[in-house]
């Protein structure tokens, strides 16, 4: 099989680079591994800046949710800051976001393919499930997931590498008041919590906590019980969940990587480009706007502007992931508490320093 543009991985950045890819003219292929659009753990907010991106991608923030997101509130022991945003944002399912993007994509003209699954890359050409396919140019847009063959460095993940855990809570009038129109940050020893409300009304509870204290814990569930009482504003909020046995989880993710070489012809995006401490809530605007940047430069100067366009791409990366990296060493350690103290024109200010512009 031969395609111009190879797209490996529906999520946000790769439906992204499709619909751009569409609107410069080019049909792009996306090869899909979940057969149905499920409710991924990663993501969840949507700054101001992502909304913008989606804008200019055919979708618009009431679609998603219609509900706002305007303060950022820190919560440690009795402490509580909070700050505006710079602009609204938004909280959204994935499954929610997904759907409409890649349906978005469909409408464009892209050629969508789930439930296949890229095993291998070489160089612009990949093996899914037994067939060959060669591009033109190859997308990566896997997420948090690595391909046999452009994987990102084992030692990325470090020592005591990170794990994300994530509980979805039912929607509750008085966990509506407690959560209001913010996004939280939980932080707590070895790991931090965010907690911010969807479309449906529930609420999404993302955790980052390093493997040394989920094993001391015991497991996640117990993880969780032992916070509930180790962090009471945070406790209260578990307290409406239906069970804490239900939790999703990924492993082993490379907080701070960035990719700042590649091949021609290879766009690395999301977070095969480069991975921000999730407590910054630009996952899903470094996704978005590294699938659109990609699709213009492969627009404007084709395989070989896969390179440069990298290089650039892990430059403008350096700044959002190394203030993100700077709080969430602070946020896990000794000295979490301390953000609980910060003024909100330093929290106002950590929320503009730690978006992407591509």
């Amino acid at each position: 099989m031969r395609t111009a543009a190879l797209i490996v991985g529906g999520g946000p950045a790769g439906a992204a680079a499709a619909i751009a890819l569409a609107q410069a003219g080019t049909r792009a292929t996306v090869l899909e591994r979940r057969r149905t659009i499920d409710d991924a753990l990663c993501g969840g907010f949507l700054s101001w800046r992502s909304l913008e991106t989606l804008a200019a991608l055919g979708i618009e923030a009431d679609a998603l949710n219609p509900q706002q997101i305007g303060r950022v509130r820190i919560l440690a022991g009795e402490r509580v800051a909070e700050a505006a945003l710079p602009a609204p944002g938004l909280a959204v399912s994935r499954h929610r976001l997904d759907t409409l993007l890649l349906d978005r994509a469909v409408d464009a003209g892209a050629g969508v393919e789930r439930g296949v699954t890229v095993r291998s890359i070489d160089g612009i050409s990949a093996e899914a499930d037994g067939a060959t396919v060669i591009a033109d140019a190859l997308f990566l847009a896997s997420g948090k997931h690595d391909v046999r063959g452009v994987a990102r460095p084992a030692e990325a993940r470090g020592a005591d590498p990170a794990l994300g855990l994530r509980l979805r809570i039912p929607s509750h009038p008085a966990l509506a008041r407690l959560v209001g129109d913010a996004v939280e940050l939980h932080p707590f020893r070895g790991g931090y919590a965010g907690v911010a409300r969807q479309e449906d009304g529930s609420v999404n509870l993302c955790m980052a906590v390093r493997r040394s204290r989920l094993r001391a814990a015991g497991g996640p569930a117990a993880l969780f019980a032992a916070l509930a009482a180790e962090a009471p504003r945070l406790g209260e909020r578990l307290g409406f969940a239906d069970a804490l046995d239900r939790i999703d989880a990924v492993a082993n993710v490379p907080y701070g990587w960035r990719a700042d070489a590649t091949g021609p012809g290879v766009f690395r995006l999301g977070d095969q480009a480069g991975v921000i401490p999730s407590l910054a809530g630009e996952g899903m605007g470094i996704a978005l706007a590294t699938g659109r940047a990609a699709a213009a430069a492969w627009a404007c100067g084709g395989a070989a502007a896969a390179p440069g366009w990298q290089r650039a791409t892990a430059v403008a990366l350096a700044r959002p992931l190394g203030v993100a990296g700077w709080v969430r060493r602070l946020a896990e350690g000794p000295g979490g508490p301390l953000l609980a103290r910060v003024p909100p024109a330093l929290i106002h200010m950590g929320a503009r320093l730690t978006r992407f512009a591509a």
